[in-house]
């Protein structure tokens, strides 16, 4: 017998369909968007848009599976690994720095039989769950600075090392997410304060350290400083103006589907400008619409299924999988409007790519398991 929505159901609840249909609803965008954004690229370097757009949909299906076992699969099953899994993704890290392939002059991608990734994909995942269970397991003497700070910033520090070598960016979107959750999970203020002062001080360091870093932070200044400058066509600034052109011409509802110029200029259109793209072709209600998606994750991931968790590593692990979809969606999307220096990150589910789709699916797919067991009473937004 069911029950109805204003009952306790002692049963494990459904998946949030809010969740799922909004993940869908980006895929969507994601085919769209890319078939358009590719066009150029493939006509450019002789291959069939066709050929490249089923790829990127065979990587969404294989994301989309991801999830689904993922969210058949208890979390306090999956927690259980991460300690094997942080050594797993130092290894792949160093492996990658060693052997990695060369992309856009940075060494991130491992090829191993055959298949191409990226072990900063999966070494952020399985920090962010790593930390969740420490925190957890820590909280009777969570304000103490050598028995639960130490050891967390040991794990948090080697791995976001290891990424910042070769993807400054995404480490330090991983360390403040990794803050976050400490914040969230009760460690003490003061020595997350010193953290953050360190943090800053060493992402000074490594920006100076590079010319290529310090070339993206002028620009930025530059672009936001002098907006009429008109060196932007002959220095790297050049990405940052082409984004701002497609985002322009596509005013309130967009130049229609498949009808971007922008794409013909724009490098990597269907990655890392991605958001531009959506913009151009759907205007200002297109790019609010998905802004709007990222949104609603956030606010189901930490308002409801964080909130609802039976327990602490179920409340920990939804802010932190949360967090990390949609930080990364707004990232991109504030790289495109000229907010951010240009970084690099992808858009989840949206932007065209492998093993960051199939990690953010493995993501998404712990919410919608942690959703299951939540104490909420069931409504018919669960399924």
């Amino acid at each position: 017998m069911g029950t109805g929505p204003d009952e306790i159901d002692t049963r494990k609840q459904g998946s949030d369909r809010v969740m799922l249909i909004s993940v869908i609803i980006l895929m969507v965008f994601g085919v769209l968007a890319v078939y358009s954004a590719i066009a150029y690229f493939a006509e450019s370097n002789q291959a069939s848009a066709i050929s490249l757009v089923s790829g990127h949909i065979i990587k969404l299906v294989i994301a989309f599976s991801v999830l689904l076992i993922a969210s058949k699969i208890d979390y306090h099953t999956t927690i259980k690994f991460s300690r094997i899994g942080m050594v797993i993704s130092w290894v792949l890290l160093i492996a990658v720095l060693i052997f990695g392939t060369d992309v856009f002059g940075a060494r991130r991608s491992l090829d191993i039989g055959g298949f191409s990734f990226q072990p900063s994909s999966f070494a952020s995942v399985v920090l962010l769950i790593h930390v969740c269970v420490l925190l957890a397991e820590k909280q009777d003497y969570i304000k103490d600075y050598k028995k639960a700070f130490l050891p967390i910033m040991f794990w948090v520090f080697i791995t976001c090392a290891l990424i910042a070598i070769e993807d400054f960016s995404s480490a330090a979107v991983l360390m403040a997410i990794c803050i976050l959750i400490m914040f969230v999970g009760r460690i003490s203020s003061f020595q997350l304060g010193g953290l953050l002062l360190l943090a800053v001080i060493g992402s000074g360091g490594v920006i100076a350290g590079s010319a290529e870093r310090q070339s993206r932070i002028d620009e930025y200044i530059t672009q936001i400083t002098e907006i009429n400058s008109n060196e932007f066509n002959v220095r790297e600034g050049y990405q940052a103006q082409q984004a701002h052109i497609a985002i322009a011409q596509g005013e309130i509802f967009g130049v229609g589907i498949g009808k971007s110029t922008q794409r013909d200029f724009l490098p990597a259109p269907y990655n890392d400008f991605i958001f531009a793209i959506i913009a151009e072709e759907y205007g200002l209600a297109g790019s609010i619409s998905l802004i709007l998606l990222f949104t609603l994750i956030l606010f189901r991931g930490i308002a409801i299924t964080a909130k609802n968790a039976p327990d602490t590593v179920g409340t920990l692990l939804a802010v932190a999988c949360t967090l990390i979809i949609a930080l990364y969606g707004f990232v991109n999307a504030a790289v495109a409007s000229g907010l951010f220096p240009v970084t690099g990150l992808p858009m989840p589910f949206v932007s065209y790519g492998g093993s960051s789709m199939v990690f953010s699916g493995l993501m998404v797919g712990i919410l919608l398991n942690i959703s299951k067991h939540s104490t909420k009473k069931r409504s018919v937004f669960y399924a």
